[in-house]
């Protein structure tokens, strides 16, 4: 007999062709216009309405089962980049509740932080904020400082209260306007998603940021999965720096966020980090497939 999950990766075959941009009778979809319901992101993959439709609903009809509380007591802080689409970090968000994860806060990452010419800023700050933090002073270099502050104020491999350690960190942070505090986080997650925006001017330098803060963040916590649409895994794209980076053996990747179906392969990114499995999931350009096993 015929499964679910047979039905599953044969319809998310199909939708993650269009993310990758196969030309099906209308040529390469990088390109195409916002399509999915209530999505801010100007290059979603999928051009046709309809489609978007179509597989934004058979999506959220079918997450409930495939999750299966995959994430139960797990907890999950949601990191997003200057461009990510709000939408889809909303999406994400509302999948993480069906996969029994609790989001404990929202954190984007800003432009003065992601820049190479503030490096030394943001290590002052992450040095003088994460004084005497043991997995601070003993990353390698700036970025790993810099993400390993990070982690130490909203991750930890159990969920926890916040601490004065963690508080302290995130004021210093917020106050050097390194970071915005979307939703406070409310707890210490175990997990964290990074979800950032297509490929942007800029984005080759920020890429090569991310990547070096990532695997920091990753030792703070059970697991990171860095998550983009399907432009963020071509040349200057944040998610194909993280691949290409020492990051990419500890750190997860999705780059299809820009379809429904792409945000589900992005919990289930998550599931399988916090069983301690890595990968690289999405388009074409993925090593691990199209989603997990």
């Amino acid at each position: 007999m015929i499964n679910f999950r047979y039905h599953l990766v044969s319809i998310a075959a199909i939708l993650l062709a269009l993310a990758a941009g196969i030309a099906l009778g209308s040529g390469p979809l990088d390109d195409a216009g916002d399509s999915l319901g209530g999505t801010d992101n100007p290059t979603s993959a999928v051009a046709d309405p309809a489609v978007a439709s179509f597989e934004s609903a058979y999506a959220s009809r079918t997450s409930q089962s495939l999750f299966s509380d995959s994430l139960k007591g797990q907890s999950v802080v949601v990191i997003t980049m200057p461009g990510a689409s709000a939408a889809e970090a909303k999406s994400v968000i509302t999948l993480l509740g069906q996969a029994e994860a609790e989001v404990t806060g929202q954190v984007e990452l800003t432009s003065k932080l992601l820049s190479p010419t503030n490096r030394q800023f943001a290590e002052g700050v992450a040095q003088q904020a994460g004084a005497g933090v043991a997995g601070v002073t003993a990353a390698g270099d700036s970025y790993g400082r810099i993400g390993a502050a990070l982690g130490r104020s909203i991750l930890s491999t159990k969920t926890a209260p916040l601490d004065p350690t963690a508080t302290t960190i995130q004021s210093a942070y917020v106050e050097g306007d390194l970071i915005t505090l979307t939703k406070t986080p409310s707890k210490l997650a175990t997990l964290a998603v990074i979800i950032t925006g297509p490929k942007a001017a800029g984005s080759a330098d920020q890429g090569t940021v991310v990547a070096a803060m990532a695997g920091a963040l990753d030792s703070a916590g059970k697991g990171v999965v860095v998550a983009g649409p399907a432009t963020s895994s071509t040349d200057g794209g944040i998610v194909k720096a993280v691949r290409d980076s020492d990051a990419s053996s500890t750190v997860s990747t999705v780059d299809v966020t820009d379809v429904a179906a792409g945000r589900v392969v992005t919990v289930l990114a998550l599931a399988k980090e916090a069983a301690g499995q890595s990968g690289s999931w999405g388009t074409s350009r993925s090593s691990d497939g199209g989603l997990p096993n």
